[in-house]
């Protein structure tokens, strides 16, 4: 295989007091966070350290990557629904870090944001974390400390919460996706504080990897049904993957249940930090190849991967019959007629006309903003810690929605931690079945309704998932109290 890689105003004091009538209320709740110790190893390590890893095909060098294991690909972590999870993490980095449960609704004190519900762990520490798991469903783990690198070096890992009647296939696969940024030695690029990704639509790589790997074909047999569970954990890549020759259906988004449907365009949009859950059912002959397309990106398709059909008598007699579905998680359903309306406006960046800000407490015109690389705002708010009193607060256990309005030409998947919401609409226009997520994408100049109930107590990161605009600025709390 021939490989190339492509060239390429608020006082400290006003702070404090809201962060400690939260961490008061936290402890009356009986939540609080819980350092691990040496002494006691639960079942699950992770360690982040230092590792070489074989990312491109064999006939070139392994690149030194960020990793929770001693191999690579991370292995998949496994729980069952509503299983009690014992993660210890070991710091063997140089720099802190941090764990973010991905779409798990979790108590406050484990979520993984530092100086919101936990210090950050400094190199040669440890932290526990330990929770049940209440949700079935596909999610992921990643630092919450320098995202954008410590993730685009390969800190991120699968976590597979498993239903206790799943439904029969052949084969459950984790699929993680992924780009990295490499130099023409194949070496990962240093260059993370680029202003032109940071202002523009992120940092792209130029090696798109499956499971940490250069992609390989997928082997199948005629009938065959196949659990495809898709995460995308590339800093700012969208993959939008076809299926050539094969109706695959989508049965849950974000690791919630949806009623099993074929996705619109016959494309698995996937953006930064979302999960698909599909059903590939393997119904062509035996000996075809079929291709699997990324076709996300206009006028730039390009081959993700393969089917190939191996030769020989089918793996069952007939075709598999209807898709199933699956239970649903149980999630408060949001009363849209008593619901509080709340609004949040997303400016800045390249070509915008954000005219400036509120950073660091003071409103900062747009020349001082950019000369610190934080030109993105939320709510006319530029981030620069995620310690930062909540841009918007809701009453816990009420219903609320949410408009989003995107006044910025790049897309922007916006995260929500601790929390499901159902996607009302896109763009004025209803979603098909309201599906449950915990990150809605908004195209350019688009907008996202999106509803909830607020039944988790703290204050949660809202942000965008695309991580160099992150480190622009665009980061914000949430308060549920």
């Amino acid at each position: 295989m021939n490989t190339q890689i492509a060239p390429n105003r608020l006082s400290r004091r006003q702070l404090l007091m809201g962060a400690s009538t939260l961490a008061g209320a936290l402890a009356l709740s009986g939540i609080a966070p819980r350092f691990g110790s040496a002494a006691a190893i639960p079942k699950h390590v992770l360690k982040a350290q230092n590792l070489d890893a074989q990312i491109l095909p064999s006939d070139w060098p392994k690149t030194p990557i960020w990793s929770y294991a001693d191999t690579h690909p991370v292995p998949v972590l496994r729980v069952k629904q509503g299983e009690r999870l014992q993660v210890l993490l070991q710091n063997e980095l140089d720099q802190p870090t941090t764990v973010h449960w991905h779409g798990l609704r979790i108590p406050h004190a484990m979520d993984g944001v530092p100086d919101v519900t936990q210090a950050p762990v400094q190199p040669g520490e440890t932290f526990l974390y330990d929770f049940k798991v209440p949700d079935a469903g596909t999610f992921w783990y990643h630092p919450h400390v320098n995202s954008s690198e410590q993730i685009g070096r390969g800190l991120h890992g699968a976590l597979i919460v498993e239903e206790h009647n799943p439904p029969q296939v052949d084969r459950d696969l984790v699929w993680v996706l992924d780009d990295w940024r490499l130099t023409q030695d194949g070496t990962i690029s240093d260059d993370f504080t680029r202003g032109m990704d940071i202002s523009h639509g992120g940092r792209t790589g130029n090696f798109v990897t499956l499971n940490g790997r250069a992609s390989e074909p997928l082997k199948v047999r005629k009938n065959e049904r196949i659990r495809l569970r898709l995460i995308n954990v590339a800093n700012a890549r969208l993959f939008g993957l076809n299926f050539e020759n094969h109706d695959v259906h989508i049965l849950a988004l974000d690791g919630q249940p949806v009623p099993p449907h074929r996705p619109k365009y016959d494309m698995v949009l996937l953006a930064p930090g979302q999960r698909a859950d599909v059903i590939l059912d393997c119904t062509q002959d035996a000996g075809s190849t079929h291709r699997i397309l990324d076709i996300v990106y206009e006028n730039d398709t390009t081959v993700f991967n393969e089917l190939i059909y191996e030769a020989g008598a089918p793996l069952h007699a007939s075709p598999p019959g209807p898709v199933p579905s699956l239970a649903p998680n149980g999630l408060a359903e949001p009363d849209l007629d008593t619901a509080e309306n709340h609004e949040i406006i997303i400016s800045g960046g390249a070509m915008s006309r954000m005219q400036g800000a509120v950073y660091k407490g003071e409103y900062r015109p747009i020349g001082e903003l950019v000369k610190d690389m934080r030109i993105w705002a939320l709510n006319g708010v530029a981030a620069h810690t995620a310690a930062m009193l909540p841009m918007l607060t809701f009453a816990k256990n009420k219903s609320h929605i949410v408009t989003i309005k995107n006044e910025s030409m790049f897309p922007h998947p916006m995260h929500l931690h601790g929390h499901s919401f159902r996607i009302l609409t896109i763009d004025d226009e209803p979603v098909l079945h309201t599906p449950w997520a915990d990150t809605v994408l908004l195209g350019g100049h688009g907008t996202a309704q999106i509803a909830l109930v607020a039944d988790n107590l703290g204050d949660w990161l809202f942000h965008c998932h695309v991580l160099a605009h992150v480190q622009g600025g665009m980061t914000s709390v949430i308060r549920v109290a």
